[in-house]
This record gives C-alpha cells, structure tokens and sequence, in this order.
C-alpha cells in the first residue's frame, strides 16, 4: 500500500508560488495612470510592466515565498513521525497478513486506509492554511504594489502603464517600453528602507 501524504507535500509549495504569481499578475495586469481627456491631441505615453519578472526579482514578494516555504516545512515536520510510523506498518502490512490470517488483514486493511485518508486530509488542511495566509500576505503586497506603479506614473508623466506576462492580453510591445527594470529597483530600494527602519525599531 503507497502512501499518498507526500504527493500534498510535494505540491504544496508550488501551488502556492503559481497562485502568488496569478495574484500579481491579475492584479496589475493593466494600471491606468494620469489619463488625459479624449480632447488632448498629445500623443498618449506609455510602457509597461512585466509582472513575471517582477515577481521573480521583487526581494519582499520573494521573502514572502521563502517565509512560507519554511513555514510548510516546519509545519510538516510535525506529521512526520505520524507518516513514519504509517509507512512502517504499511510496509509489513504484508508479511504480517499472512502471519496473522485473513480476518486481521482485512480489519488492520481498513485501519491503514482510514489513517492514510486522515493523514493526507490533515496535509491537505495544512497546505490550504498556508496558502490563505500566504494570499493575505501577498493582497497586501499587491495594494502596495499597485499604489506604487500608478504614483510612479503619475510622476513620469505616463498615460497608461501596462502589465504583460500570463495572464495579460497584451502580446507584443517593444522593449524600450519595458520599464520592468525600473520598478523593480524602486520596489527592491523602498522595500530595503522600510526593512532596515524596522530592524532598527526592534
């Protein structure tokens, strides 16, 4: 009989990176800044954002998936000696249902089949509360985020500010309008600022 417990803790963390990217890129997949009446004649300026690689160069976005990657596993060691000592009972399931004849190996059967469904229920539960946790961290991040691009173009004098990578609709624009670099550093910079003035408050 294989367990199935590892298959929730394989996948955990990787379902919470996609669902965290999914987030950031639905959320400021198009951000309108300082639009101008439909009268203005001057020509519209515009860039735009690629939230793929905002999201893989973002060090507070990337300190939120590595906060709980740490946090799952530390959470999961917690059912480890439970999925130890199943894996062990399972693995001498056999030799011992012929030991002890066919009424036990029917009855210690269904016990293992009944703690194996807990034991992946109880993963399961883990990893939906790790990415509801995760998705509140990360909302906060995306108001932040988004509030940020639309002041930065307002600044810069941009009309709209778009944002490409899945699931965007825009499928092609020239580079010298990707201004992902840019925010990226700004991001990074006021993220480090606010990071040290806390540690400095600790």
């Amino acid at each position: 009989m294989k367990s199935k417990i590892h298959e929730y803790q394989k996948t955990n963390i990787k379902m919470m990176s996609k669902k965290i990217v999914l987030i950031l890129a639905l959320a400021i997949s198009i951000i309108s800044c300082n639009e101008k009446p439909a009268a203005t004649v001057k020509e519209a300026k515009t860039a735009y954002v690629d939230t793929s690689v905002l999201m893989k160069e973002y060090t507070e976005a990337k300190d939120i998936q590595e906060k709980f990657k740490a946090k799952s596993e530390e959470k999961g060691r917690q059912l480890e000696a439970e999925i130890n000592r199943f894996k062990q009972e399972a693995s001498n399931f056999q030799s011992q249902a012929q030991a002890n004849g066919q009424e036990w190996a029917q009855k210690k059967g269904a016990e293992l089949q009944r703690r194996e469904q807990q034991l992946a229920q109880a993963q399961q539960m883990l990893a939906q509360q790790l990415q509801q946790e995760a998705g509140t961290e990360m909302d906060s991040l995306v108001t932040g985020v988004k509030k940020f691009i639309k002041d930065y173009g307002k600044e810069k004098g941009y009309t709209y500010i778009y944002g490409t990578g899945e699931p965007a609709s825009i499928l092609y624009a020239e580079e010298k309008l990707d201004i992902t670099k840019e925010i990226v550093k700004l991001l990074n910079e006021k993220y480090k600022t606010s990071s040290e003035k806390a540690a400095d408050k600790k």
